[in-house]
Formats: C-alpha cells, structure tokens, sequence
C-alpha cells in the first residue's frame, strides 16, 4: 500500500471566461426576480471545486428579497438531515436552492451518504440530491421534489426553474431527461449537448417540465470563474476542472493532466488503483508519471521508432481511458484500502480521498474505527478547510488575477478623474 504519494508539480492556471459567460452574469440578478427555484449544478467528482462564488451575491440578495436568510456560508446547525421544510401549500414567496451533483456513478458510493450529511449540516438552507442521467430513479426523485414544490405553492399558476452551474456539470442534458419523464409521451429533444464544455451559450427559452402542476425551467450557459486563483490552490483548480473537461483542454499540456490523475487515483485507492488494469499483472502502484507513461505506452504497443515508447500518446489514451471507463472503475475503490487491523496492532497511516476533492489523512489509531460517522467528521472538516481557504483567497484578492486587478485600478482612476471634472464643472457654475 502507497503511505506518500507526493503531489506533482502544476503549472499556473490559464484564464477562460468568454463574452456569453460575462453576459449571463450580468443579467443573473435580473433573471432571480422572476425565478422561484434555483437548481445548481456541480460535478460530484469536483463538489467544491464546482462551486462559482461569482453566483454568490446575487443569489444572497433574492433569498433577502424573498425574506430568507443567507444562501451560502457555515451554518452551526448540529443536525445533519437538516432540510428546510415546508409542510402543506403556503402562500410565502418561493425561494428554494437545490444543489444537484450530477455524475454520481463516478464517485464511490461509500461516500455520498456521509457527504450528503455533511453538506445538509453545513448548509441546512439547501436541498441537496445526487444524481446520474442514466438511473431513472434519480430523475424520478429531483421531478417530485419539483412538482412537490409547486403543488406547496398552489396560490401560483406556475413554478420556474432557473439552472446554473459551471460549463459541463450536465445541465442540457438534465433538462432534457426531466422533459421526458415529466411530460407524457413522446418529447422530442429540446436542447442540444455535447461532451465539450461551452455549448450553451445564450439562455434557452422555457421549457415546460411538467404540465400539471405547471413546471418551466430556463437552461443556462455555463460559467466559469474569471480567474482560478493564484499559487498551487489556483493551480490544481485549473487542473481538476481541466481533466472534467469543464475548461478547454487544449489550454494544458496532456502530460500535466495525466500526472494529476495519477496522483488522484493514487490517493482513492492506495493498494489497488484503477489503472493497474492497464498495466502487466503483477505491477504495483506507480507514483512516477514518467514512468507509468512508459509501461502504459509499451503494454499498448505505442513505440516511436526504435522502439521508444510515445509517453505523450500514452498520457493522451490514459486520459481518454479514465473519462470512458476508468471514472466508474475509480468508483469502485473501497471505503477502507485494506482490511481494518485489529486493535494495538499497529497499523499505518496513509492519505484517502473521495473524488477529487476531498482527501484527509488516517493515522494508525484512526484506522481502527474507520466507520461512516469517521467518514463524515473527516469530510466535513474538509468543506470547513474549503471555506476557510476560500475567505482567505478573498481577503487577499486571490480571485482577481494581475490583470483583472490592474483593469479595475484603471477604472477607479477614471472614475476619480470624471468625478473631479464634474466638480469643477459644477463649481464654475455656480459662480
């Protein structure tokens, strides 16, 4: 079993935020005022990292409006089923923010219970559903918290929805399942996708997702954040997102992406990782990227001549292999990675994660008691170092890169200047 895996070295992330992302978010808050239900999306493999802060303000200001309290922040609620409830119709303004993690077939399912929990403790003013758009039952599940949602306000002739999220959480592609499962009969596809992010890029016109209650929902564009952030936090960031296709891959070298999963497989699953598949029977864990290309490239017979293996053939296929199949074999890795010693037996320590996200280190002592309710104080104290780094990005402007920065400088400048000219101006006049 792998004790230390050394996280690899990252290059600075780029930047991707084209026009159709700043126009949406320009006009989200005028879109809040005629939405009822925000349904957000995020990557369950990425459930921090696809979070947009951006959305953050405006989403604060339609819950005030609404006579809610804040959306978004650490709650000291101790109840972890904490679901805001609303028991028959009600006649108060509907305010309701419903966070979906899509692609829950690519995490592994030991963990999504504790996770869940953890989320309702710190968030208790959100519903939170995990979901994947090929297990009818979970579309099934988000369409009766919708239409039950709407028959609570009965008083209003219709429900909207309003998606958002990040590009490529799934969002078209949810709608378009809703539809079928929402509407009787035959529905045809009323929004187009695809496995590049930045298809949508212009708000779609209201789909009807059920008829009776009335149900509509308006599809997003996805956005990113303007700027990923500075250092090795801003670094993995870009990575994470890169390697869910969230952002352009083209903007990373393969090399780059194939050694970040490698330690990420490496961290789900110290013993067994998924990709030793690929590899000759026998071979145990690599931690070296240079190397795991090599015998990746000599297994798959990808040779340059003389017989050198191609690494950056070999990094390309691996990346495809883990977002074709080697996601839902990842899903597979066990809760504990070896079988739980016995009591002063001495175990080792080692580091776990759960998705790409969360990672937490298990001391010897730890390993003995390493149940569900261990799972989800080791989690939640992840979401708490999350928001704890996040305020402290935000407190130094880590969300503002050297040109952003540089930009609202000059518009402060030229807002002075304009407001000394009207002064001036004004002050001749009253002469």
């Amino acid at each position: 079993m792998l004790t230390h895996v050394p996280f690899p070295p990252l290059p600075a992330p780029p930047s991707w935020f084209p026009g159709h992302m700043l126009q949406f978010q320009r006009m989200l808050p005028t879109l809040l005022n005629k939405t009822d239900v925000v349904l957000e999306l995020r990557d369950a493999r990425l459930p921090l990292t696809s979070i947009n802060r951006n959305f953050e303000g405006a989403l604060q200001k339609w819950r005030r409006e609404r006579g809610r309290g804040q959306s978004f922040g650490l709650s000291s609620s101790s109840d972890p089923h904490a679901v805001p409830p609303e028991a028959g119709p009600s006649t108060a303004p509907v305010c309701e923010r419903v966070v979906v993690f899509s692609k829950r077939d690519l995490v592994p399912e030991w963990g999504i219970k504790p996770f869940q929990q953890a989320m309702n403790a710190k968030y208790p003013d959100q519903r939170t559903l995990f979901a994947s758009w090929n297990r009818t039952r979970d579309i099934k599940a988000l369409n009766e918290l919708l239409v039950n949602l709407a028959k609570e306000h009965q008083y209003r002739p219709e429900l909207n929805v309003l998606v958002v999220g990040m590009p490529n959480v799934g969002k078209s592609t949810l709608l378009n399942t809703l539809r079928n499962i929402g509407i009787a009969g035959p529905t045809p596809k009323a929004l187009r996708t695809s496995a590049q992010p930045g298809m949508t890029r212009v708000l779609s016109t209201r789909l009807k997702l059920s008829i009776d209650p009335l149900v509509y929902a308006y599809d997003s564009p996805g956005v990113m954040l303007p700027f990923l952030g500075n250092g090795d936090k801003g670094a993995e960031r870009g990575v994470k997102l890169a390697l869910i296709a969230g952002i352009k891959e083209g903007l990373y070298d393969t090399e780059t992406l194939a050694s970040y999963l490698l330690y990420r497989l490496n961290v789900l699953d110290p013993v067994s990782p998924a990709y030793l598949r690929l590899l000759p029977p026998g071979t145990p864990p690599v931690l070296d990227i240079y190397d795991f290309l090599e015998r990746l490239a000599t297994r798959l017979c990808m040779l340059k001549r003389g017989g050198i293996p191609d690494a950056a053939r070999a990094a390309v296929w691996f990346i495809k292999w883990w977002r074709e199949e080697g996601g839902v074999a990842s899903a597979a890795a066990p809760a504990h990675p070896a079988p739980a010693p016995e009591p002063g037996a001495g175990a080792q320590s080692f580091r776990r994660g759960w998705g790409f996200d969360l990672e937490w280190a298990v001391d010897g002592a730890e390993a003995v008691r390493y149940d569900e309710a261990f799972i989800r104080a080791k989690m939640e104290e992840c979401i708490d170092r999350f928001e704890r780094d996040a305020a402290e990005e935000e407190r130094e402007g880590g969300g503002l890169s050297s040109t952003q920065e540089k930009k609202k400088a000059k518009e402060r400048q030229r807002a002075l200047q304009q407001a000394r000219s009207r002064a001036r101006l004004a002050a001749k006049r009253a002469r």
